[in-house]
């Protein structure tokens, strides 16, 4: 695992999207995993501004609510069809979702890990971290081991996804089908990006802390392949933050992104 502060929340953005983009470049039909909130939004703005061609990218997002027909503005369906898909060369066939709608949501959870797996596999798949430790809709005490599935929110991830709903925590819905764990520590690459005070002390458990199913974003840890970007922030609780800024300095890779660190 590789812990990149930035400064602040803007080039902690920046560095995301530019990770993202050299990815795409490097390869054009890379497989892209996806996530939504505020601080994506504008990593996905960026991505836009790149004209980085997404033409062969396919592309799998985390989660989706239950209940929510993706024509409804507060789906993930319309949240990415707005934010990145409808600004981009992305052919809609190549996007998927979770089918919230689906009448057997175990079903339909299987065939999203068949999708994936018929696509070969995730290539790169980006991540936030909710108050409470999840990735993805994985609450705690999920299985370090588990697979797509409904899940049932907590009040603390519906209080956090209240904004989407115009600040009315009772219309945000009471589950989502979600990438498992195992799904998301089966992806060749992490890139997960946190930002704010608020994000602080979960970051610090998700990170330094024990990995434990209380906190599903620790099994981060187990990934040999993660990238975990944040601002100062939400690195101010992390007991190795000089040692972290040191390797960022040190490590050639990271030379063309010196302008953000």
């Amino acid at each position: 695992m590789e812990v990149i502060p930035c400064p602040d929340r803007d080039r902690a953005v920046a560095l995301t999207a530019r990770i993202i983009e050299t990815r795409l470049r490097a390869k054009p039909d890379l497989v892209l995993g996806l996530a939504t909130g505020r601080t994506m939004e504008e990593v996905y703005a960026r991505l836009v501004a790149s004209g980085v061609s997404f033409a062969r990218c396919t592309t799998f997002n985390l989660d989706e609510y239950v209940g929510l027909p993706p024509d409804d503005p507060n789906s993930y369906a319309s949240y990415m069809r707005h934010h990145l898909f409808d600004h981009v060369d992305i052919d809609p066939a190549r996007t998927h979702l979770p089918d919230g709608m689906a009448s057997d949501l175990t079903a339909a959870a299987a065939d999203y890990e068949a999708r994936i797996t018929a696509a070969g596999g995730i290539d790169l798949q980006l991540l936030g971290i909710g108050e409470a430790g999840h990735i993805g809709f994985n609450e705690p005490l999920s299985a370090l081991r588990s697979r797509t599935r409904d899940k049932i929110l907590t009040p603390t991830t519906r209080r956090q996804n209240a904004g989407m709903f115009g600040g009315n925590e009772e219309a945000v819905p009471k589950r989502a089908l979600t990438m498992g764990v195992g799904t998301i520590l089966d992806t060749r690459e992490l890139v997960l990006l946190a930002s704010g005070a608020a994000k602080a002390g979960i970051v610090a458990r998700a990170v330094e802390g024990p990995l434990t199913a209380r906190v599903s974003a620790s099994a981060i840890q187990l990934h040999t392949s993660c990238k975990v970007v944040l601002d100062a922030e939400a690195a101010a609780g992390l007991e190795d933050i000089d040692y972290y800024r040191f390797v960022c300095r040190n490590e050639e890779k990271w030379d063309n992104c010196r302008d953000l660190l």
